[in-house]
């Protein structure tokens, strides 16, 4: 096999990164923006030792599951990896993604659920990072997505899983005249480096953050600043972010509010909570209701006034949710603004006992002497450290609640709590990221 042979292979499934895969010979190969069951004509574009990367030339019998994106620029940008493919066979795809984890790497045996759907499939999305640019020669302004697995940036004007307003914000920073450059990332000159948008389902307000590339505010920024929030009723602040780093991180922890809020409210089940710019948050909040729901009652009918830790809290969101079931919680987050933001939202939705702890988790649960009757873990992608997972351990009387965004490191982590002598008892996955191959899963694991 070299590189441009040309053959015809047939898609076996989706691999954890949301290619197909085929095989010739028992050479695996992956296919970019291939379902399973397609019998497709490749061209082998990359080869490696063990495997091969292949672009389709020609499909020659469609899966019966693939469809016509509902977005025109699905081949080109690098958001919606697996829009081509009908959406409850995403979800089966995307059990399955699940499932291989779980056997190949943690070794369990435990048969892996549907996952939740998303509520909306369409406009879901409510946190935007667009990076910019600009033209060599018209000095036009871009924003959109990169090209997979490129730096190639695809100007986008309409994205169907995001509210509209976030189309309309972005073009009126386009064309708006502000003297505003776009950055250029070879060179690390030009101004606006990211626009970052967020939207509540709630209110229906937006927060905009304009990532500069400096460390001052000069006037034609604070001038941007001030023509978005005039032009927009829907528009509740703008703020810039101070980035001029050469890091591919996309926001500094530097921000200033130039005009209107710092903050936007968001409801989750019958909690209100205010979201900053630095603030994690799900881009889904529909689906991360139904996360939410899912623990909250898990713990109801599991539990009679349970102590609950909620470890990489962030702006206690877990914590906030499952109060009212629980005698006292005990959130822990290393994100300064995070918990500023927790002890507003606190305070917002009049609760008692929820206790914040700015403090990184690993170093928190090193020192901590009270035990609790469930642990929530919710880590970011590359999950937990081995140190917390053993602090976990020792910590939780009863029951962990690991929540996870990445199946491969779940894997990982209750392998690792299975040869502690711990028992998972169930995983289900939540569709958090419609039309991508990721899938947010809540596992419960009994100590």
């Amino acid at each position: 096999m070299q590189i441009n042979d040309e053959l015809v292979v047939n898609i076996e499934k989706l691999s954890n990164l949301g290619y197909g895969i085929a095989k010739s010979d028992g050479f695996v190969i992956f296919v970019e923006n291939a379902c399973p069951q397609d019998v497709v004509k490749i061209a082998i574009s990359k080869l490696n030792k063990n495997y091969a990367n292949a672009k389709i030339k020609e499909i020659i019998t469609p899966s019966p599951h693939r469809v016509e994106p509902f977005c025109p620029m699905q081949k080109v940008c690098g958001a919606c990896q697996i829009q081509f493919i009908d959406y409850d066979y995403q979800l089966e795809l995307k059990r399955e993604i699940v499932q291989d984890a779980m056997n190949k790497i943690a070794h369990l045996n435990l048969e892996i659920p549907a996952p939740v759907p998303s509520p909306n499939i369409k406009a879901f999305r409510h946190k935007i990072q667009y990076p910019v640019a600009q033209t060599k020669v018209s000095k036009r302004i871009l924003a959109g997505y990169y090209k997979p697995q490129t730096h190639e940036l695809v100007n986008i004007k309409y994205c169907p899983i995001q509210p509209e307003i976030c189309d309309k914000i972005i073009d009126f920073i386009r064309t708006v005249e502000c003297n505003i450059t776009g950055y250029d990332e070879k060179t690390h000159a030009g101004d606006l480096r990211h626009i970052v948008i967020r939207n509540s389902v709630a209110t229906g307000e937006n927060l905009v953050v304009l990532v500069m590339n400096s460390d001052k505010l000069y006037s034609r920024y604070k001038d941007l600043a001030n023509r978005i929030y005039d032009e927009f009723d829907d528009v509740s602040g703008v703020c810039v972010n101070f980035n001029p780093q050469k890091t591919n991180v996309i926001m500094s922890k530097n921000t200033q509010c130039v005009c209107g809020k710092p903050v936007i409210e968001e409801k989750i089940l019958d909690k209100t909570f205010q979201i900053g710019a630095n603030t994690f948050f799900q881009v889904n909040p529909k689906s991360a209701e139904n996360i939410f729901r899912y623990v909250r009652d898990y713990i109801a009918e599991n539990f009679k006034n349970p102590v609950v830790l909620d470890a990489y809290a962030g702006i206690s969101a877990f914590g906030i949710c499952v109060s009212d079931v629980c005698s006292q919680v005990v959130s822990v987050e290393e994100n300064a603004e995070s918990c500023s933001l927790a002890e507003k939202s606190i305070e917002l939705n009049n609760i008692k006992n929820v206790e914040i702890h700015n403090e990184d988790a690993a170093k928190f649960f090193a020192k901590e002497q009270r035990r609790f009757d469930a642990v929530i873990l919710d880590p970011p992608r590359k999950g937990c450290s081995v140190q917390s997972l053993e602090e976990a351990i020792r910590l939780c009387k009863n029951t962990i609640i690991y929540v996870s965004c990445n199946p491969a490191t779940l894997a990982r982590d209750l392998k690792y709590l299975t040869e502690k002598g711990c028992r998972v008892e169930s995983i289900q996955p939540f569709d958090m990221f419609c039309h991508t191959f990721h899938i947010e899963n809540v596992a419960i694991i009994k100590i």
